[in-house]
């Protein structure tokens, strides 16, 4: 692990060095950056001694974007979780659909964790934030369906605040930073502990247990492999579905009325992966690609050593990301039940990264609403197969492998596995920033 640097021993032209480089690293534009505990520099201000380094809590503490690169003109296709747009003339459609995704950020000033635990998660909670990003997306396919879209004070459905209080920062909320992070001790995560990809993906599977409302079924493809009759199989049970009468945090839930009896739990697939040792494998980027084009795709979540986005599409060799790292006040409905959702959305042009930059280490999510959604993303799968040069990030089988009953680690039952050992293979949790040479 790299030692901690004192900023009395760099001298100002270093400090500001440094924060440059780790700005053009993770930003298409520099803005005002503060790194937890060492310095703040960006857009004019100076720097200022903080303390101690600790770039791994690198933080964009501003909502100023007026910085941030505009979407670029070209005739490369944009993908967005299944929808084809053309930059040339389709760009406020782009910027709609991006800012209809849930953006979850770091927040400040929420009941403490626990009690008495932390009431901030600025600095340790990216991958949460993703992980709620993107079972947020499952949530809005299946309530509100793929198509919707959010508009500044455009008056909005019961459900979707339904939505939105399922992930709002209070101890009783289904998927909120308070749950995730007391979920995670049963992972062996320490509450303000770092997460990675497959550590988060089974947090929420847990948690979706507890989410009457939604009626999910969660997957988590291990070993690299999805396996069609234990899918079908978790899925295909008969459950109730109480409609009449119910509700979520004061608002009723829409249905039809009477309790029905659901042929198909509506499926969020989670596949850990790993694409590749420190660098993403080259020859996995145009699979990666194509997962985006699913009309089933609910995005990747991953990044770069300890600093994590939810990638929602790409546009020619780049990813296009919702980034968690703002810190924003925490936000508390009204008396009325009432939320003021502005800070839920990113209003502004979407961050880009080149995908080669990719840590190697993702989740991918898919959601099928339906056994025949399933059905054809299975075809599509098997498609993707056969794509020239490029390499299956997964397998799909009709049954489960002989080899999924050997003592191997990655072999054992999302319930049964050392969750420590997973993780060491799955997640890149123990890298750590470094300061380059100057």
């Amino acid at each position: 692990m790299p030692c901690p640097c004192r900023l009395e021993q760099l001298t100002a032209a270093q400090q500001i060095t440094i924060s440059v480089k780790l700005v053009q690293d993770y930003r298409p534009n520099p803005y005002p950056l503060i790194l937890s505990g060492l310095l703040e520099v960006g857009g004019g201000s100076p720097v200022k001694q903080l303390g101690m380094m600790d770039a791994a809590t690198l933080t964009y503490d501003t909502l100023r974007f007026a910085d941030i690169e505009d979407f670029p003109e070209t005739a490369d296709p944009v993908w967005i979780l299944g929808k084809n747009y053309s930059a040339l003339t389709e760009k406020e459609e782009i910027f709609c659909d991006v800012a209809s995704r849930l953006w979850f950020t770091y927040r400040k000033n929420f009941p403490a964790i626990g009690g008495m635990g932390p009431t901030s998660d600025t600095g340790w909670g990216c991958m949460l934030r993703c992980g709620q990003m993107i079972f947020a997306q499952a949530l809005v396919c299946r309530h509100l369906g793929q198509d919707w879209r959010w508009r500044k004070d455009q008056k909005q459905k019961d459900s979707y605040f339904s939505i939105l209080n399922a992930f709002i920062d209070k101890k009783d909320s289904y998927y909120s930073i308070h749950q995730i992070a007391q979920m995670g001790v049963g992972e062996g995560k320490s509450i303000g502990q770092w997460y990675g990809p497959n550590t988060v993906a089974q947090v929420l599977k847990k948690l979706a247990v507890f989410d009457s409302w939604s009626q999910l079924a969660v997957h988590i493809a291990m070993d690299n492999t999805v396996v069609i009759e234990d899918i079908k199989r978790l899925c295909a049970q008969d459950h109730l579905c109480e409609i009449a009468g119910a509700s979520y945090n004061g608002y009723p839930c829409e249905g039809d009325g009477a309790d029905s009896l659901l042929q198909w739990k509506p499926l969020v697939l989670l596949i850990p992966l790993r694409l590749g040792l420190s660098d993403i494998n080259e020859g996995y980027i145009e699979t990666l690609k194509h997962c985006f084009m699913l009309p089933q795709s609910l995005g990747v979540i991953g990044g770069k050593p300890n600093s994590a986005h939810y990638f929602i599409g790409y546009v020619g060799e780049q990813l296009i990301y919702l980034d968690p790292h703002t810190t924003q006040p925490t936000v508390e409905p009204s008396d009325d039940g009432l939320i003021s959702d502005d800070s839920f959305h990113c209003q502004h042009p979407p961050c880009r990264m080149q995908i080669s930059e990719l840590d190697p280490s993702i989740a991918v999510g898919f959601f099928c609403n339906t056994e025949n959604d399933f059905d054809e993303w299975c075809k599509h799968i098997r498609k993707m197969s056969h794509l020239r040069g490029a390499l299956p990030m997964f397998e799909l089988v009709e049954r489960q492998p002989s080899h999924f009953c050997s003592s191997d680690v990655l072999s054992l039952t999302p319930d049964s596995f050392d969750a420590n050992q997973l993780e060491r293979f799955f997640d890149s949790e123990d890298e750590e920033f470094e300061i380059l040479s100057l």
